[in-house]
């Protein structure tokens, strides 16, 4: 029935399903991180930081329960500052800058030499449900692999949508597919599906301006 089979399979290999697929595998689970393209695992979007008050705290705490993101992005930024530095202690918060090849290259290698985790690449287009519970994922390509649990980290890629000015596109992020089938699997299985929605305002070069 199926092409292969995990005890846990997390679809999606930005921050959060590089973090839950290496958690997996420590925790001795047969794990599996399915990604649309292996050479952008770990992309960083349009902000190649990690740090910032609200993002900084929960990375250290994820550093705390032995994640990796703490460790990827020290081996691999090119500026580290302690933001609100005038200010009290509250705000303040290290914040540091990406070399974003350098950072999905190591964050690449450090699950690739995690035991019990595997890499695999392709679109999944659907959930495998069986008596009202989930026990696999099947590929765009007719892959099927089994899992005894899923984890969804797809992040902007669910059923996503650009406005570029008046121009409105489906993708991931920019120049990257959608992921269409999987969001109407979702809808199809009952949940609720809305959309969130951030916005990059339009930059001015300055040296253009009177």
């Amino acid at each position: 029935m199926f092409d292969e089979t995990f005890d846990v399979i997390v679809i999606g290999a930005g921050h959060a399903g590089c973090e839950a697929a290496s958690a997996s595998a420590r925790l001795g689970a047969r794990t599996a991180i399915v990604t649309i393209n292996l050479d952008l695992i770990g992309q960083m979007s349009c902000n190649p930081a990690v740090g910032g008050i609200a993002k900084g705290h929960v990375v250290r705490e994820i550093d705390a329960l032995g994640g990796i993101m703490g460790r990827v992005i020290d081996r691999t930024g090119i500026q580290f500052r302690l933001l609100n530095r005038s200010r009290g202690p509250a705000v303040q918060s290290p914040r540091a800058q990406a070399d974003r090849s350098l950072y999905r290259t190591e964050m690449r290698r450090v699950l690739e030499a995690t035991p019990d985790l595997y890499l695999r690449q392709g679109f999944v287009i659907d959930l495998i449900v069986d008596h009202n519970k989930v026990i696999g994922v099947e590929m765009q390509d007719t892959r099927r692999f089994g899992a005894r649990s899923v984890v969804i980290a797809t992040g902007t890629f669910l059923n996503g949508t650009i406005h570029t000015g008046p121009k409105t596109y489906s993708a991931g992020r920019a120049g990257e597919p959608a992921s269409i089938e999987l969001a109407e699997s979702l809808k199809r299985l009952g949940f609720p599906v809305g959309r969130l929605k951030t916005g990059t305002p339009p930059r001015l070069d300055g040296r253009t301006i009177d």
